[in-house]
């Protein structure tokens, strides 16, 4: 599946074809493609064992590809790695920081590794320490941060040379949900000058914080566009609910230009309820609500429903995959 390219003629902060990854017999990630276009926060979805761990483990050049090519910003990274790995700023999901470091030292252990010096260093840790909010633990030992705080640390590090591009592996795994709500908003200002790259299986958070979703399953690209597009193709259709006291109710509802169908729900209290089926742009509701005053209906509820991301989700993730042996699945993830 390969993304449709934007009329301008830029090239995407990171584009994908063809890629797979074997690990022995098992296929982690079968000819993937897409693209992830500047200034985007895109929402990379998938159960667990999909290959949303191995893809990004792949962009970041942990692993290289079977066959395939992974350009960022236009670069090849199997032939120049080290000059696409200091684009990325990547938290991966273990998250890995030193407990028995204070906060600050291991910011500047950071800093040293990625060549950092001088006015361009100092720069860099104040205004990382700025974006994440670690100013009250930054002189703190980070085995004493909560686990919140240990959270925005990793976010500070991958920031600290300040990346084109972010990718983050679950970052809010195991928060509670202050927490998660604290590190998206951390998320959302970060991508505002960043392209991001997130992976999760919280669907809500990618809804209140991504612009665009990628939903991966077994290895492959089931989906790609915003939440409101995938939504709108999770049932296939619209659907306006009705409850209602009344005469004729279901004949008169069959007829209809809009409804394409008419399903009669079970009754409460003895009021009807009905599920339509609709057709079109237009909102069949204040049609609708005029008839009730015309047949003198009595009607106690009438909502369009919206349709879940999840139901869409769900649908493309449920199939049965192949088995995946249990050395591997920490690989596939």
């Amino acid at each position: 599946m390969v993304e449709e390219t934007p009329t301008s003629t830029e090239e995407p902060a990171i584009r994908v074809r063809g890629v797979t990854k074997r690990f022995g017999a098992t296929t982690a990630v079968d000819d993937v493609s897409f693209d992830v276009w500047k200034g985007e926060v895109v929402g990379f979805l998938g159960p667990n064992g999909s290959g949303k761990t191995t893809t990004m483990r792949l962009l970041t050049s942990f692993y290289t590809p079977d066959s395939g090519s992974i350009i960022i910003a236009g670069i090849d990274n199997q032939e120049r790695d080290v000059e696409t790995r200091r684009m990325i700023g990547y938290l991966p999901e273990n998250n890995p920081i030193y407990g028995d470091l204070l906060v600050h030292e291991y910011l500047a252990f950071v800093a040293d590794l990625r060549g950092l010096s001088g006015a361009e260093r100092r720069a860099n840790i104040e205004q990382a320490v700025d974006e994440t909010g670690i100013k009250e633990v930054y002189y703190r030992p980070i085995n004493q941060c909560s686990k919140g705080y240990k959270q925005r640390v990793g976010l500070a590090q991958a920031i600290l040379h300040r990346p084109e591009i972010l990718i983050m592996d679950e970052p809010t795994e195991g928060l509670d949900p202050n927490q998660r709500v604290s590190i998206r908003e951390e998320i959302k200002q970060i991508g505002a000058a960043r392209t991001v790259l997130l992976s999760t299986h919280v669907l809500q958070e990618v809804e209140a914080t991504c612009t665009r979703l990628l939903i991966i399953g077994h290895g492959k690209i089931l989906a790609s566009g915003t939440a409101d597009e995938l939504r709108a193709n999770a049932r296939g259709g619209r659907y306006v609910d009705l409850e209602v006291e009344g005469d004729g109710v279901e004949a008169i509802l069959s007829g209809l230009a809009s409804v394409e169908s008419v399903q009669r729900q079970s009754p409460i209290d003895g009021r009807q309820r009905y599920v339509m089926s609709v057709s079109g742009e237009g909102d069949v509701r204040p049609e609708i609500f005029r008839l009730a005053k015309e047949q003198d209906w009595v009607v106690w509820d009438l909502h369009e429903e919206v349709p879940r991301l999840e139901d869409l989700f769900h649908s493309l993730t449920a199939e049965k995959g192949a088995e995946v042996p249990d050395e591997l699945e920490s690989e596939l993830e």
